[in-house]
């Protein structure tokens, strides 16, 4: 398959080595013929000198025969009409935009443009090392405000079953982590000590969740 991505800064060309690595040709589009020096001297894609969202040089880039077209430039205007281009002009849905205003992530979100937030997830990820109980959000789906997070569990719940948590929660046990190994759990799956559960639920609940997780199975004062 071929990708197109916008801009090659250090997160272009760290993704463009990637796509390769996994057997698929790249086009790699900076409108500074310098930043392609980040690119390592065995990248065999093509590198394209041009404005991201301009038709030409998107079809120089074989935005055409494209599966998946990726705008990863340091503008937020950029690449969210680079995207809307891709996506409108020549009719690929499989684009991602990083778009650092979370605000502007979420409406571009609910047009269909895949959207990644780095300022959102870095600040989770900075939060969940400085805060030992959650919850750590992994993801939120911007437009159906879809959480899929883990949780810190006080030990009345060893012993309990899936069911139970979802009962208590009104969350979904998405999966589950054992010793480095992936669980996907039943009903009737017991929570062992150190298990490592992924929940789903909707955005606003996930704290009330963590709070019932956090104080022991049949304790009403929280």
């Amino acid at each position: 398959m071929h990708f197109v991505i916008m801009g090659c800064g250090r997160v272009g060309a760290e993704l463009a080595m990637r796509i390769e690595d996994r057997g698929h040709s790249v086009s790699v589009i900076d409108q500074n013929s310098r930043a392609f020096a980040r690119l390592p001297q065995e990248f065999s894609g093509q590198q394209v000198t041009g404005i991201g969202f301009d038709r030409g040089i998107l079809e120089h880039a074989g935005i055409a025969e494209a599966a998946g077209f990726a705008a990863v430039s340091s503008g937020d205007n950029s690449n969210i009409i680079a995207a809307r281009v891709v996506r409108e002009t020549f009719g690929l849905n499989n684009v991602v935009a990083r778009i650092y205003d979370s605000t502007r992530a979420k409406v571009y979100s609910k047009l269909g443009i895949g959207v990644v937030a780095p300022v959102t997830w870095t600040s989770n990820r900075v939060l969940h090392q400085l805060i030992a109980f959650g919850p750590h959000v992994e993801h939120i789906d911007n437009a159906t405000q879809t959480a899929l997070f883990y949780v810190d569990l006080d030990s009345s719940w060893f012993g309990q079953t899936v069911a139970d948590i979802e009962r208590h929660t009104g969350a979904r046990v998405a999966y589950l982590t054992r010793e480095l190994e992936l669980v996907l759990p039943q009903q009737n799956t017991v929570i062992q000590d150190d298990d490592e559960l992924r929940l789903l639920s909707h955005a606003s609940k996930i704290h009330a969740i963590q709070r019932i997780l956090n104080h022991r199975l049949g304790d009403d004062e929280w």
